[in-house]
């Protein structure tokens, strides 16, 4: 299937590794020009190579922290052309709420919550000017599954999927869609360093977190894959998802239905 997302422009957040940059090899694989934003220089550049190369479209990369306002406004300047913007960036640590501290707290949601609604906030003024654009946020399952365990994701993700609804209900009175997607355990670093933080917290060593993988009963009897939540991700974003918006897209596996 053609997406139609050829010649389109898009920007993708945390694009360095993971399901950023899953998701940037699937939008330049259908001919769409990326924006690469992240704080690894070395690996950003690799990138950006590799999708020229292979794709012969073009890739900037954008070295930034998006943990800060003033950074956050200097990726918005230097990619106001563009025509899709994937929020991705941002991992929020897991642990209880006695555990887990201000301070992480702040941290964390001064990038992934407050790092999302920034960039929403900006690149939607910018689309609106032109009546045409799509914003994705990239959010996690543990905003409808709770999860006492990891908390601040939780919650922080609980409340982006709000952001998603609620701002994707009214931006089509623009011509902008504004809409989510929640994928489940996906076979990631940072999956895995949340894992070996669960098994620190029951065990008392890292080391044990692949039984968490047994007892979480998973579809599939696996992780999700990055590759798999980018082809949903670049469905999303094209022309060909012309009337979703304001809602969130789950791809877990089926696992939210499912009893652990």
């Amino acid at each position: 299937m053609d997406l139609k997302l050829q010649g389109k422009h898009a920007l993708i957040t945390g694009a360095s590794k993971g399901i950023g940059k899953a998701v940037a090899e699937a939008l330049a694989a259908e001919g769409c020009n990326v924006a690469l934003a992240a704080r690894g220089e070395k690996s950003l550049e690799e990138l950006a190579g590799v999708i020229r190369e292979k794709w012969q479209v073009t890739a900037t990369t954008h070295l930034v922290d998006l943990s800060k306002s003033s950074e956050q406004n200097r990726l918005v300047d230097e990619c106001r052309d563009i025509n899709i913007l994937i929020n991705n960036a941002g991992a929020i640590p897991a642990g209880e709420l006695d555990e887990f501290e201000e301070e992480a707290w702040r941290e964390a949601w001064d990038l992934k919550v407050f790092g999302y609604i920034n960039l929403c906030r900006s690149f939607f003024r910018e689309m609106k000017t032109i009546g045409d654009g799509v914003i994705i946020n990239v959010i996690g399952t543990s905003g409808q599954r709770m999860n006492p365990m990891y908390i601040g994701g939780s919650v922080g993700n609980a409340s982006l999927m709000a952001l998603s609804r609620a701002l994707g209900s009214r931006s089509t009175d623009f011509g902008i869609r504004v809409l989510a997607v929640n994928p489940g355990m996906t076979a990631t670093d940072r999956a895995r360093c949340m894992l070996q933080k669960w098994s620190e917290q029951k065990f008392g060593t890292p080391d044990r977190w692949e039984e968490f993988l047994v007892e979480m009963n998973l579809p599939f009897g696996r992780m999700g894959e990055p590759s798999e939540v980018a082809d949903l991700v670049a469905f999303a974003a094209s022309p060909r998802a012309s009337y979703i918006s304001g809602t969130v897209l789950t791809i877990d596996g089926g696992a939210s239905d499912r009893n652990h």
